[in-house]
């Protein structure tokens, strides 16, 4: 009796590597990760008033609010010739691109249980259209810095001295490594969480302390002139970092610390591959535990 060899197109195993992002098949899916970026634009803020114009809302009122508690009222320097408003959008905006990557992939698997259970597609889709998503809502509101940037530069009266260095061609990388970080550690937290419940009700509470050590509503020559025994805080805090670097990079021709950012760089390298290890690893029993 004769044996036929059938030759799959595809083949669904949960033995994997330590380390897999197949860019093949997540490119095969790519239709389904447009899919999912549009879920994620589309619902968030499907029947309310103003919609879209939440992206630009939410950074102006916290800039404001910033700007008069953090610089009117606690008189924290923002440095010569840089308007205090425009100092804090400037780390609001950085810092929300980080924040909505990490608490939204952060409950990937528990938001999608339903999905991950009735259909085979590449999981890591799933937090990635979130990074995605997110870029989206980023450059919006990045339209907004640069918006008031150039009010403050040109038709404010006050003479501010802005001056972008070259190096803000560099800004991309910067983009990169926030991607790569919030993803990374949703990834790690999502993973976590399948089993441990009570790490989701931590993430909102330990995302506003990891703000205030991100050097956003602060330059990280202030903290260490105030605080130097813990400006190892902040000093090795890839977040504050690369803040630091887009500030640097738009307001003045300093020098980038080059020797950190390389190090923030290793860092969110390391967080990303240890994520997507701990994610590889959970989703092949993820669907038992939940």
């Amino acid at each position: 009796m004769k044996t036929t060899e059938e030759n799959w197109l595809y083949t669904i195993s949960s033995k994997k590597k330590l380390i897999d992002f197949n860019f093949k098949e997540i490119w095969r899916y790519r239709d389904l990760l447009v899919l999912f970026v549009k879920r994620d634009v589309i619902t968030l803020y499907k029947q309310t008033i103003l919609g879209p114009l939440w992206y630009f809302l939410q950074p102006l009122f916290t800039s404001l609010i910033f700007t008069l508690i953090f610089n009117n009222l606690a008189d924290i320097p923002t440095g010569d010739g840089i308007p205090n408003f425009l100092f804090n959008l400037a780390g609001v905006t950085t810092w929300n691109y980080f924040k909505d990557c990490l608490i939204g992939t952060s409950d990937t698997f528990k938001k999608n249980e339903n999905i991950f259970g009735k259909v085979y597609f590449p999981r890591v889709i799933m937090p990635m259209s979130v990074v995605v998503s997110n870029l989206l809502k980023y450059t919006i509101q990045l339209v907004l810095f640069v918006g008031f940037y150039l009010y403050f530069k040109i038709l404010s009266d006050d003479g501010y001295n802005l001056m972008p260095q070259l190096r803000v061609f560099l800004f991309p990388v910067l983009v990169l490594l926030m991607a790569m970080l919030g993803l990374g550690f949703g990834m790690i937290i999502t993973s976590m969480t399948t089993k441990y419940r009570d790490l989701k009700f931590l993430i909102q509470f330990g995302v506003q302390l990891l703000m205030y050590g991100s050097a956003v509503m602060y330059p990280m020559s202030y903290f260490k002139d105030k605080l130097p025994d813990y400006y190892w805080l902040i000093e090795w805090n890839p977040i504050a970092i690369i803040v630091e670097a887009f500030r640097t990079m738009v307001f003045d021709n300093t020098e980038i610390n080059t020797a950190m950012l390389v190090y923030a760089s290793i860092i969110s390298c390391l967080i990303f591959l240890f994520g997507l290890v701990i994610f590889n690893r959970t989703e092949k029993s993820f669907i038992d535990t939940i």
